[in-house]
């Protein structure tokens, strides 16, 4: 039997405890320990799960997430592919159907981009891939790479609406069998390949969402790899998390390392920016996403909270639970500004061209700029 209480001034949320326990138990816990009871089942939280956070930190004098202050010195994957490959599938092959019961139709795992009025979260995701798109550059006759491509939407962007030729690459066989199973023609492709194992030269990279499991020891070595990739001239869009200089947080924390992210961290942006120079980049634009994932990710808590019988086909529910309460306290982390997200746009020197003078020509739609959606030519 479980007895439910009801967290006042907070009517969005409530506590479930089984009988015997009570809310005072609760926040006799610390936070680590909240979080893994809550994974395990040992009591739950109805409504808004970020509210709930965020009552368990003020009422215990904290000021952070569930999980995200547990700071812990804890084993790193290293930069070797084989760790890479395992720490990948670890998260993202759970369950192809899994994250489609909360992601938009495209299969979009990254930030969003809710311009112009836009709410609509497949809406926002489309219009982040466009916005991708419009910063590099990207035009009929591009050889575009995607590194960690995840189910392949900015690839099938690209090609359909760009006219580019691109290829994406990922490390998790879910996504690869998705991605090419929905590959239209063959000016895109997949490949099973971590980055450092491509080959060839391309006009533009990006590497949108798979930069936190890089790893501060190996950064100048991720740009130099994507550095050697592209030709002179050719444009590379990193897009990724980063921590703030002074920010509380310090290597991930226990839950997030063993429960959901292996071998990930995040750096500072100075950092990036740094290993980027160091290689040869020069930096065009930097471009800070913030609210806009804050956002996102509210929007995937509420559609994995509305299809729980469906994700709980789809997963154990000590997954369900763990993903829920990581999504939650990253949700958190932004809003209150422990995390960044930013789009970095670099430049390799070399071949001479036309360099636009102002950041108009990237919020400048297709059609807006005269080209048809999906429209190829030869140049």
């Amino acid at each position: 039997m479980q007895a439910q209480i009801e967290s006042q001034p907070h009517p969005e949320f409530s506590f479930t405890f089984p009988s015997g326990l009570t809310q005072e138990w609760l926040l006799r816990q610390s936070q680590m320990s909240a979080a893994l009871r809550y994974v395990r089942g040992e009591f739950g939280i109805s409504g808004n799960i970020a509210s709930a956070m965020r009552f368990f930190n003020s009422a215990r004098d904290r000021s952070a997430s569930l999980w995200t202050r547990a700071q812990f010195h804890v084993a790193r994957v290293g930069a070797r592919i084989a760790g890479a490959r395992s720490s990948i599938r670890a998260h993202y092959d759970c369950s192809n159907e899994f994250y489609s019961l909360f992601l938009d139709p495209e299969m979009v795992y990254s930030c969003a981009y809710f311009a112009g009025g836009v709410t609509n979260l497949a809406e926002a995701q489309q219009a982040k891939l466009g916005h991708i798109c419009r910063k590099l550059q990207l035009k009929p006759g591009d050889r575009f790479l995607d590194i960690g491509c995840g189910w392949g939407a900015l690839v099938r962007h690209a090609v359909s609406r760009f006219g580019a030729t691109a290829v994406g690459c990922t490390l998790s066989e879910q996504q690869l069998t998705y991605a090419k199973e929905h590959a239209q023609g063959e000016a895109m492709s997949y490949e099973g390949k971590d980055y450092r194992e491509m080959e060839g030269e391309f006009d533009k990279v990006a590497s949108v969402g798979m930069f936190e499991h890089v790893g501060r020891n190996a950064l100048e070595g991720y740009f130099r790899a994507v550095f050697q990739l592209i030709r002179p001239g050719g444009m590379f869009l990193n897009h990724g998390l980063v921590k703030r200089q002074g920010s509380p947080l310090g290597v991930e924390g226990v839950f997030l390392q063993r429960r959901v992210f292996p071998g990930y961290e995040l750096v500072h942006l100075g950092e990036v920016v740094e290993a980027a120079e160091a290689v040869g980049f020069e930096v065009l634009d930097v471009e800070n996403l913030r609210p806009h994932y804050a956002k996102t990710i509210g929007e995937w808590i509420k559609n994995m909270q509305r299809n729980e019988a469906e994700c709980l086909k789809a997963v154990d529910r000590e997954t369900y639970r763990t993903w829920l309460l990581y999504l939650a306290g990253t949700m958190i982390a932004f809003e209150d500004g422990d995390i960044d997200i930013h789009q970095t746009l670099l430049h390799k020197p070399g071949a001479s061209g036309a360099r636009p003078w102002t950041r108009e020509y990237m919020y400048r739609t297709e059609e807006a700029r005269g080209q048809t959606p999906g429209a190829r030519s030869g140049c």
